[in-house]
């Protein structure tokens, strides 16, 4: 157990694995590993392929995410080691020069190995000035930061891109029948049809849903609603007798669901403004939700609970893959996208958490040993400290992480 925590010390005060490949040498599960790896996508392309679609735009984010870290910390003058989309065992891997890459096998995140991350971390002398720890405060913070930054640029490209080409979700101006009307109702008497566009009723445009709602509700059953409706581009006028409504006799029942809301095309200045604005409302968001998501109570709840509450539970990536087939079922790529771009303001919030072993928890320790230094002198945190609140949080994330795949399989979202 000591040799564990020995290790994972080691790791966590390095940010990634502190044994380098040597030169020449490979991963010896390569061959394996791939077969396993294309024998889930291809089972995930046959049995969702929109759940496959999100899996890959996932496993793009996380690599992004990473790559960021690479690219700031190769042009803040830092020595980069390793390069790996996953954690744990090597499964394949590649030497060039003085950088390692490749896969290994829990697939739960990525990292990049900078040398001399802190006092614990420790490097070759002549490394020295290439190490985090001996670079400035503003070049630390953007080598720290540039993960989340990351996560913020791909969700201002996905909103933006969505909004322009295939439009964003809002009043379309248009009260369509999105359903067959009910039964015998006065709608189904009358004939009206699902995907009739209602233009009109008792001679009032109708321009969103709430227009028809108070049309029905303002009149009393056995009243006649002239309505006129657009059916395959040819426009028409229909009369409806009124039933009584089943909530309330006394006012007016037409039986039949209508909507609004649609994908609306925006012009890119106008896509800009609004993906601006939806990062930031989502950011809100993000913040709100994380201290419910993360909250061991409401795990324990949710874990007793016969149903889980969809806006305290924990979730997986199974959970999220579930979210994304479904969406991707009713709304196609667009909305695969959408959920992406939510998802990736989620995860560059949540690892700002200013706590180890997150990048708001390095982020914080520069910034206060920023604070802490005087001209001339840089004080540097001991590292060592820290520790004990970090195997707190990983267990924390652990526990939480496996009741997420538990609820994930026992009660999938949907």
């Amino acid at each position: 157990m000591s040799n564990m925590y020995q290790r994972f010390r080691e790791q966590m005060s390095a940010g990634g694995d502190t044994v380098d490949q040597a030169e020449g040498e490979q991963a010896k599960n390569g061959r394996a590993s791939g077969i396993v790896v294309a024998a889930l996508l291809v089972w995930l392309g046959f049995s969702n392929p929109w759940i496959l679609v999100f899996v890959i735009g996932l496993l793009i984010s996380i690599f992004l995410h990473e790559l960021g870290h690479y690219v700031t910390a190769k042009k803040t003058g830092m020595k980069v080691t390793q390069f790996y989309m996953g954690f744990g065992p090597r499964l394949w891997s590649r030497k060039r020069g003085e950088l390692e890459y490749g896969v290994r096998a829990i697939p739960l995140g990525a990292f990049v190995r900078i040398i001399g991350m802190n006092n614990l971390d420790e490097c070759a002398p002549v490394d020295e000035h290439m190490a985090y720890r001996s670079k400035s405060y503003p070049r630390r913070l953007l080598v720290i930061t540039a993960g989340s930054l990351m996560h913020a640029v791909i969700a201002l490209v996905l909103f933006t891109s969505v909004y322009s080409l295939a439009g964003r979700l809002g009043e379309t101006g248009e009260v369509v029948i999105v359903f067959p009307p009910v039964a015998q109702s006065p709608a189904a008497i009358a004939g009206l049809r699902e995907g009739d566009v209602v233009l009109s009723a008792d001679g009032v445009p109708l321009a969103v849903r709430q227009d028809l709602v108070d049309s029905i509700t303002s009149n009393q059953p056995g009243d006649d609603l002239a309505l006129v409706i657009q059916r395959d581009g040819v426009q028409q006028s229909i009369t409806a007798i009124l039933g009584a409504n089943p909530a309330d006799a006394s006012i007016g029942y037409l039986g039949v669901a209508t909507d609004s809301a649609g994908y609306v095309r925006q012009s890119v200045p106008a896509a800009v403004v609004y993906a601006v604005r939806d990062s930031v409302e989502a950011i809100v968001g993000s913040v709100q939700g994380i201290p419910k998501i993360f909250n061991p109570v409401n795990t324990f709840n949710n874990l007793r609970a016969q149903t889980a509450d969809p806006e305290s539970r924990p979730s997986t990536m199974v959970g999220a893959s579930q979210i994304g087939g479904q969406i991707g079922e009713r709304d196609g790529l667009k909305g695969v996208l959408m959920l992406l771009a939510y998802v990736n303001v989620f995860v560059g919030v949540f690892n700002m958490l200013p706590t180890l072993p997150f990048d708001g928890g390095h982020a914080a320790i520069a910034t206060y040993e920023r604070l802490r230094s005087r001209r001339g002198v840089r004080y540097q945190a001991d590292f060592s400290k820290m520790m004990p609140v970090a195997t707190a949080v990983v267990a924390l994330l652990i526990m939480i992480t496996f009741a997420g795949l538990y609820l994930d399989i026992t009660q999938p979202f949907g």
